[in-house]
């Protein structure tokens, strides 16, 4: 059997093979106790290990970052300075818009901001620039199939091609998000959020273009074409991409349960027939139908609000989650059992947060709380047999902080 002790894995070639190597005195027994009482807590204290992983996110955010500013030259050379300036302008809006819907979405277990923030680069100049490329490889193709028929060419290009070529781009990066961060990817309602601010940032470089090409097509801003084009696309359909890419975002969230990751390719494949789908339906709509706001009433409208429904059902089934995750570590003595319901429910978190907020710590409520359902997720990961990605870890962390917490609040 080998040694552990280090002091033996070298030999000492100046003592006597058969001699022990010398020791230091032993310390008097006082001296020994109070070495162990009195140590200072900074020469105790663990260090900490590296962040690979958020080194790695930032490297790729910084690569993200510098492919998106090839997006911006892209569109400054084909749109011009003024049309891309009013463009983007006119782009931020329905980009507010995706930007507060995700955040109430978000709410109940925020996800990472490098997370986040990788996710919309990626949708913004990734995606695109895999449209952009694949687009004019094909388009000889789709030209040549078309035969000289300008409709065939269009539908082609707009009802299939797109949709084919855009959901497969922007879920690629769905996909390296679930195998990058796997730990942060907890269900439906993550795939959702990631799903989304890809989506967002893909919609947001496809309006500035849409919205700038048509300024250049009126020359005007106030021309009718332009404020028509800005109501489809800016107020009626901000959420157009992400309900497409949500059907694949929500897929990999069913993955994110299983104890196998490979599981995630085939579900993403999945995922990505209704994301195509729901694409093709909007894109081929535009080419059957001759009331477009009659269409949009009567089938995009409803396919909005049921997702709406299914957001709302899958925030609940969190709900749940947290409940039942917390009340384990109520049951051990982590928390009082009486506190369950205010981490658990979103009624319970804001009136924890008014009366916390009356003696001036609501800060340190809101800090509780979110520990409190990062705990309950970390134990969800473990019981789903996924503690290998770090979860116990998370979760001796997180009853530390959970400690901490608490002694703000009531000291």
């Amino acid at each position: 059997m080998t040694s552990t002790d280090p002091t033996s894995s070298t030999p000492d070639l100046t003592a006597s093979a058969k001699a022990p190597k010398p020791q230091p005195a032993a310390a008097p027994q006082e001296v020994a106790a109070q070495a162990v009482a009195a140590a200072h807590p900074a020469l105790t204290t663990q260090a900490k290990p590296r962040n690979t992983a958020a080194v790695l996110g930032i490297v790729g955010v910084v690569i993200l970052a510098v492919l998106a500013l090839l997006v911006v030259g892209y569109l400054l050379i084909g749109l011009g300075p003024d049309a891309f300036a009013l463009g983007g302008i006119m782009a931020l809006i329905p980009l507010a818009i995706v930007f507060f819907g995700v955040r109430w979405i978000d709410r109940w277990e925020p996800e990472p901001r490098l997370a986040v923030v990788f996710a919309f680069l990626w949708g913004a100049a990734v995606a695109v620039i895999i449209a952009l490329v694949v687009g004019a490889g094909v388009d000889p193709l789709i030209a040549a199939l078309s035969q000289g028929d300008e409709f065939t060419y269009q539908f082609v290009g707009a009802a299939i091609q797109a949709p084919l070529v855009e959901e497969s781009a922007k879920g690629l990066g769905l996909l390296v998000i679930f195998f990058a961060a796997r730990k942060y990817f907890d269900g439906p309602v993550d795939g959702i959020v990631y799903a989304a601010w890809i989506a967002g940032g893909f919609a947001f470089t496809e309006n500035i273009l849409y919205f700038g090409g048509q300024l250049l097509d009126s020359g005007s801003i106030a021309d009718s074409s332009v404020g028509e084009i800005f109501l489809i696309r800016g107020i009626m359909s901000p959420f157009a991409h992400i309900m497409f890419t949500s059907a694949t975002g929500i897929a990999l969230g069913f993955a994110a349960r299983f104890k196998n990751p490979l599981v995630a390719i085939g579900l993403f494949l999945v995922g990505l027939i209704p994301a195509m789908f729901l694409h093709a339906l909007w894109n081929g709509s535009l080419f059957f139908v001759s009331d477009f706001y009659g269409y949009y009433a009567i089938v995009q409208f409803p396919l909005f609000i049921m997702g709406v429904l299914l957001v709302l059902f899958l925030r609940r089934q969190e709900s749940k989650l947290t409940h039942d995750r917390l009340s384990e570590y109520a049951a051990v003595g982590w928390f009082s059992q009486d506190e369950i319901p205010s981490l658990s429910t979103p009624g319970g978190r804001r009136q924890a947060l008014a009366k916390a907020a009356q003696s001036g710590k609501r800060k340190a409520m809101k800090q509780y709380i979110h520990d409190a359902t990062r705990l309950a997720f970390a134990r969800q990961r473990i019981i789903t047999g996924r503690g290998g990605i770090g979860a116990q870890a998370d979760e001796a962390a997180l009853l530390g902080a959970i400690v901490e917490s608490r002694q703000k609040l009531v000291g």
